[in-house]
């Protein structure tokens, strides 16, 4: 139900801002690629404890460089027609994508849980 929410809550944003459609798949791109390469340094596993403070750090800084590039980037080939359409695109498929991605998470999670569970 709540992946049908979200489906239905991009489709009509998407439709509300036609008009711009630029901004708004803009916004969706580099807030995917922001919010995955930040995940992707995040939440890696290692074998160094004191490594993650270090790994959260480099997620924060991989977010903020693709974020500055992809903006400065669409800026100077005049893509992002919108600012507002743009930014609140941004932010709101940044909380979705964040959203999916622990919901991912959480059910590999689970199915390991389980089969550790179901093994012993």
């Amino acid at each position: 139900m709540k992946l049908f929410l979200i489906l239905m809550a991009s489709v009509s944003a998407g439709y509300a801002s036609v008009d711009h459609l630029h901004s708004f798949m803009l916004g969706l791109s580099i807030s995917a690629l922001a919010v995955g390469s930040c995940y992707w340094f995040t939440f890696r596993s290692t074998r160094f404890p004191q490594l993650a403070l270090f790994l959260l750090m480099c997620g924060m800084l991989s977010k903020l460089v693709v974020t500055v590039v992809g903006v400065s980037w669409s800026m100077s080939e005049n893509l992002i027609t919108s600012p507002i359409i743009f930014t609140l695109s941004y932010l709101f498929f940044s909380l979705v994508i964040t959203y999916l991605w622990f919901s991912y998470r959480d059910s590999i999670t689970n199915k390991r849980q389980e089969k550790a569970l179901a093994t012993v």
